[in-house]
This record gives C-alpha cells, sequence and structure tokens, in this order.
C-alpha cells in the first residue's frame, strides 16, 4: 500500500476495537490538568471494548520540546491510562509521530489543491503583520484576506520553480457548517466567519488543522474528545473532510476548567500539571477520581469512583456543558478518602520517596501511624519527623500553655505510669492530667477539656518537638519504653534548667 493510496482507505470498519478515542498532545511543556482530563474522558469512553491510542503532535517545530514525550507516557501510565496504540508500542496505525508521517499531509495538501478546496498561499510574514495590524486597528477579527485566493496554478507553479516559498491554504466555501456535538449539542457556523486556515507550511509541517483530519480519519478515530476552545476550529476541519470525501468522527467538546474565582485555570491559583500534584503527594486514584468530575456526572450522589469503574460508567450522554472548577478542597478530600483505603502495607510503598532508606518494617508502622491522619503524602515526613531525630522543644515551648512546675509535674507523673498497656494509656494520662488539676499547689483553674489538652502537649512536644503528631499511644509504641523514657528525661532536665 504507497502513502497515496492510504488516503483512500476508510479504515474505521478494519481496524480493532469498537470506538477508537485517542489522545494527541503537543510536546511543549508539562501536561496541564485539561489535557489529562482530556486524556481520561478519552480513556474511560473508549470503554473496555473500545482501542484508546496516543498520537504525538510534534510539528510545531519552534515550541516543540522531545524531552516531554517520556514524561507524558509516563505520566499517562501512572494515572493507569493504558493506551492499546502509541508511539512506543505501535500498531496498525504507525507510526504515531506526526513528524513521521509528513508524506501523509503532503499527499493530502496537493489533493485539496487539484480539488480546488486549497490554494497556494505566497504572502510575507511582513504582508500577513501589517494586514493584522491594520485589522486590529480597524477593530476587525484578524484573519487572512484571500488576497492568494485567485492566482492560477500556471503561475502558482511558476513562482515555486523561481524559489518562491508557499503555503497551502483552505479555501473555505461559501455556506455554512453544522454538527452535533455530542456535549453542546446542534452547532451552526456561517462559513463567512472561517477563515482560510494554513493547513501545510512551507516547510512541508502541517498546522494541527490538517494533521488532525489526516490522521484521524486513517487511524479510524470515530469520536474526538477536545476542549470547547477548540470549537471554532470544528468548520474547518469538517470542511476538510468534506472536501476528501470522507466521513468525519463525531466531536464532544468538552467544559473548559476554571479557577476557583472563575478565571480560566492558570499558575496563580497553584499547581495546575500533573507531576506537580504528584510531587504534592496525591495518589493516582485520587487525581483520576477528581478530574472525572471536572466535566462529567453519574446521575447519583456518588463521588469516589475507581478507574475501572469510570470506564464502565462514563457516557457521552453524562458528559456536562457548563465549565468545572478546580476546587482544591475536594481534592484533598478525595486524595484522604483514598489514602485510607490503601492496605497500609501499599500505603508504605507509596511513602517511601518521601522517607528515602527508610526500612520497610519502619516505613508499613509509620504508614499505619499516619494514615487516618493525612491528606496528602507530603504530610508525612514533618508528621513523623520524631522517627529521625531527638526532639528539642525548649523550656519555653514545654510550658507555654502551663506553668513550668505544672509542665514538669506533669511529665514525671506520665514517665511513671510509662511503659503500660497501650489501650489504656490514653485514659490513664488524661486521668493523671485530672488529679494534677485539682492538685491544690499545681493545679489551675482552667476548665478540664483545655487542661487535658495543654497537658498532653506538653509530653507531646517532649516526645515530638511538634505540635502536631500522630496519636500519643502510636507515638510511644513506636518509640518504645527506652526511648520515650530517654526523651521524657531530657524534656524534664530543660524544664529544670535556669
Amino acid at each position: 500500500m504507497t502513502e497515496s493510496d492510504a488516503l483512500d482507505l476508510a479504515f474505521v470498519g478494519e481496524l480493532p476495537g469498537n470506538r477508537r478515542l485517542r489522545f494527541a498532545p503537543s510536546p511543549t511543556g508539562e501536561l496541564h490538568i485539561g489535557n489529562v482530563r482530556t486524556a481520561l474522558f478519552s480513556y474511560c469512553l473508549a470503554g473496555e471494548r473500545g482501542r484508546f491510542l496516543v498520537r504525538i503532535e510534534d510539528t510545531d517545530r519552534e515550541r516543540y520540546r522531545p524531552e516531554s514525550v517520556p514524561g507524558y507516557l509516563e505520566t499517562l501510565d501512572w494515572l493507569g491510562l493504558r493506551w492499546d496504540e502509541g508511539p512506543d508500542r505501535g500498531g496498525p496505525c504507525a507510526p504515531y509521530v506526526e513528524s513521521e508521517r509528513l508524506p501523509l499531509y503532503a499527499t493530502a495538501a496537493e489533493r485539496l489543491v487539484a480539488l480546488g478546496a486549497a490554494y497556494p498561499c505566497f504572502c510575507s510574514r511582513e504582508r500577513l503583520d501589517q494586514l493584522r495590524a491594520a485589522q486590529r486597528v480597524a477593530g476587525l477579527p484578524t484573519r487572512y484576506d484571500g488576497h492568494c485566493r485567485t492566482i492560477s496554478a500556471q503561475e502558482a507553479g511558476e513562482r515555486r520553480a523561481g524559489g518562491e516559498a508557499a503555503v497551502t491554504r483552505l479555501r473555505v466555501p461559501p455556506g455554512e457548517s453544522r454538527w452535533d456535538d455530542l456535549v453542546l449539542g446542534p452547532q451552526r457556523f456561517d462559513n463567512e466567519t472561517v477563515d482560510d486556515q494554513v493547513l501545510l507550511k512551507s516547510d512541508g509541517f502541517p498546522t494541527y488543522h490538517l494533521a488532525q483530519v489526516v490522521d484521524d480519519h486513517l487511524m479510524g478515530i470515530t469520536q474526538v474528545v477536545r476542549a470547547v476552545e477548540w470549537l471554532p476550529s470544528t468548520p474547518k476541519h469538517l470542511i476538510t473532510y468534506a472536501a476528501l470525501g470522507w466521513v468525519p468522527p463525531q466531536f464532544a467538546h468538552v467544559p473548559l476548567v476554571l479557577g476557583p474565582d472563575h478565571s480560566k485555570l492558570s499558575k496563580r491559583h497553584g499547581a495546575q500539571t500533573v507531576s506537580e500534584l504528584r510531587q504534592l503527594g496525591y495518589l493516582p486514584e485520587a487525581v483520576v477520581n477528581f478530574l472525572a468530575f471536572l466535566g462529567w456526572s453519574p446521575g447519583t450522589e456518588e463521588e469516589i469512583f475507581s478507574l475501572a469503574e469510570l470506564r464502565q460508567r462514563m457516557s457521552f450522554e453524562r458528559l456536562q456543558s457548563s465549565p468545572a472548577v478546580f476546587d482544591r478542597q475536594r481534592l484533598d478530600y478525595l486524595n484522604g478518602v483514598w489514602i485510607r483505603r490503601l492496605p497500609v502495607e501499599t500505603l508504605a510503598e507509596r511513602i517511601l520517596p518521601w522517607l528515602p532508606a527508610t526500612p520497610r518494617d519502619r516505613l508499613v508502622a509509620l504508614a499505619a501511624m499516619v494514615q487516618e491522619r493525612i491528606r496528602r503524602l507530603d504530610e508525612v515526613p514533618q508528621l513523623v519527623a520524631f522517627a529521625f531525630s531527638e526532639p528539642e522543644a525548649s523550656a519555653e515551648a514545654l510550658c507555654s500553655e502551663l506553668p513550668r512546675a505544672t509542665a514538669r509535674a506533669f511529665l514525671e507523673r506520665a514517665r511513671a505510669a510509662l511503659p503500660g498497656p497501650q489501650g489504656t494509656l490514653q485514659d490513664r494520662l488524661r486521668e493523671i492530667a485530672n488529679e494534677l488539676r485539682s492538685d491544690a499547689e499545681l493545679g489551675s483553674q482552667l476548665p478540664e477539656k483545655q487542661f487535658v489538652r495543654a497537658s498532653m502537649q506538653v509530653l507531646r512536644l517532649g516526645l515530638t518537638s511538634a505540635r502536631v503528631s500522630p496519636p500519643l499511644t502510636d507515638v510511644v509504641a513506636y518509640l518504645g519504653a527506652e526511648r520515650t523514657e530517654a526523651r521524657i528525661a531530657a524534656a524534664l532536665e530543660r524544664l529544670s534548667a535556669e
């Protein structure tokens, strides 16, 4: 089969998979939340009997960053979005990298010109810049003015033979473009508002608008999920499909992701890439669960979904057209839910990057200690710092809420109660605090609850140097009797010093 012949084939019925959806990122930097949400939707909507493809759009050579590609694939893999066909796995539509498919785009562009659906344009960058500047001054939309539309084939050939560079532009016909969007419903665009888009650049590389059409057709893509900001481009694509005699896929334009202030999500809203979320200690299960609700609803009150459950439940009918808001508090909540769902051994493996070189038995113990208290994995180091360093809380810190003599007395009585059955330790410490509160010399007028909390804080600081830690019973059990005794003794020594 030649490359020219490939343009005549309708692969949809010959390729594997009932539905065929793709994720086609442009490697120009990090994968943003909106990009990954599109990949997630495409993966889930393909379903178990469909195929999910990854295709690399590397034709924007000025912004292309080849080092981004491995990171993109690693991010998808981390989230569990396993692709059936792609640049690293091959498939019946290989290659899956646009820069390796240039002859296909050239053939399509030549055919469009031969059909009169496209034309060569010799306008210089300077002329186009002047045109746009004049249009802006006049308050008009910036668009091509059709200057080269009437150049004959003979003149175009002669100018090219003379060394003039030309791009290939789409010749937008009169009339209108209509389609039924799978999210937005019926759409209509007056072709008078559609620009004569560049399809093939003078260096032989296609623009997004040509590459998408050619590749989606040849790869048998049945549905295209993309952000609503691409909606104005759809008429250009439909016109190209029609000119080539191809049946277009269905389009689903999903809403933008907004920040909490309802402006477009940006750096000022905090982390906005999946790699940043990963570094902050969010689990892939939680990120997937969270992203699914940025434009999809199950139609029930359910809110916790695994990736497998999402793939079973997600449908085009339940995709939403209203903008989605990135709510960090909700992500934190979901992350906490998924952390508590993990087997403690699995959580231990997940926190290893934050506690490198920690023996596995200690990791499991620490994971069990923090599992009910954390929302993100990056909170773990501070919470368990006591396990790796000796506490250094000053006398001023130890007695910041109680008189020094009272704080010292509580530590002395607590030390006498240790070691003891862990199940009763918390009750015994509370009893000690209440006994101390009633002491004529060392007691306090503080309410009982406040006094007990302040007493516990003295012991917490003495054992961990932190005001927030795992439960004291867990801390004591982890440290063991000898280390606990030594830390209380050191705290008493600091309190006794003048």
